[in-house]
């Protein structure tokens, strides 16, 4: 609801709920000086800390595009750090996000020399190999031309969501026909909406069947296109957050200026957002309070339950 619903509470009034309420981040890369990538058990606890400070429950560790040998070991250590959560009641990992290597036209910081079409067989093998354990993927339309990988995806229960891709608003209709709901970090990594070729963020803001994602630091995407987005649809709000303390995502250098996190040329490779300051952006921005809590709590855990 913008505006129209009650007026936003306060800063630390939305703080104080977000933190009750327990968040769900969907998309984060790394804490502080911690990226999931490179981590060992005591950065997985740091980081899990860290987290639940800011009062996050329940997170989705994201592995960006790298060789297709390395998914593996960063998988069985997210697998062992999610049981050492568990007994230190620590924020539940819910399973991994993977944001690569499937990706189209519109890579942003992800090395383009590692984007490729689907492996279909490997793909196979990886979701054999940990089942229950891969939440998400996300991959690109024009990388998967017959949608085998979201079909495949879908029937293994894991999310199919779309994102850094140039495709066509057709193409990303018959995606969620094969089974997508969501779309990676709204506008971030896509085509533009132009009004005669809507692309992905026209499939992602009209066809109900997609949920957007949104990265609201007021860095990544303008407030107006916040604004507008919010009052199309109910968004989920994420991170996308890297380890800037570490000076990587995955295999990536970064460095972080203007509130956000660049590689060296410039591009955009993450942010320095934490959920609870997203939820308090959105609401500054005149969302109810308690939608934009439900953004990054309860609409998260909806689109996974319905997987």
């Amino acid at each position: 609801m913008i505006p129209g619903g009650r007026a936003a509470a306060s800063g630390d009034a939305v703080d104080a709920a977000a933190g009750a309420r327990g968040l769900v981040d969907l998309q984060v890369n790394g804490v502080g000086d911690v990226d999931f990538a490179a981590a060992d058990p005591a950065g997985w606890s740091r980081a899990g800390a860290a987290q639940a400070e800011e009062g996050v429950r329940a997170y989705c560790p994201t592995f960006v595009t790298a060789p297709l040998d390395h998914y593996a070991p960063w998988l069985e250590r997210m697998a062992a750090a999610a049981e050492a959560a568990r007994a230190d009641c620590l924020p539940e990992i819910l399973g991994a996000h993977l944001e690569g290597p499937f990706l189209g036209g519109a890579p942003g910081a992800h090395p383009v020399e590692l984007i490729r079409p689907v492996d279909l067989p490997w793909l196979e093998r990886l979701l054999d190999g940990f089942p229950g354990l891969i939440r998400i993927v996300t991959l690109a339309p024009e990388a998967d031309p017959g949608l085998e990988a979201v079909g495949l995806l879908r029937e293994r229960g894991v999310v199919v969501a779309l994102g850094h891709s140039r495709c066509s608003y057709e193409e990303a209709l018959a995606a969620a026909d094969a089974g997508a709901t969501l779309v990676t970090h709204l506008f971030n990594g896509m085509g533009p909406l132009h009004h005669r070729d809507p692309g992905l963020p026209g499939a992602a803001l009209d066809d109900d069947r997609l949920i957007p994602t949104l990265i609201a630091d007021l860095v990544h995407v303008h407030p107006v296109a916040l604004r507008l987005a919010l009052a199309r649809k109910d968004c989920i709000l994420v991170t996308d957050a890297v380890a800037t303390g570490a000076g990587v995502v995955g295999e990536l250098a970064i460095v972080e200026h203007g509130g956000a996190a660049y590689l060296d040329d410039g591009t955009l490779a993450g942010s320095v957002l934490t959920l609870r300051r997203a939820v308090r952006n959105v609401a500054d921005l005149g969302v109810d309070p308690d939608l934009a809590l439900d953004l990054a709590s309860t609409l998260p855990l909806e689109i996974l339950a319905a997987s």
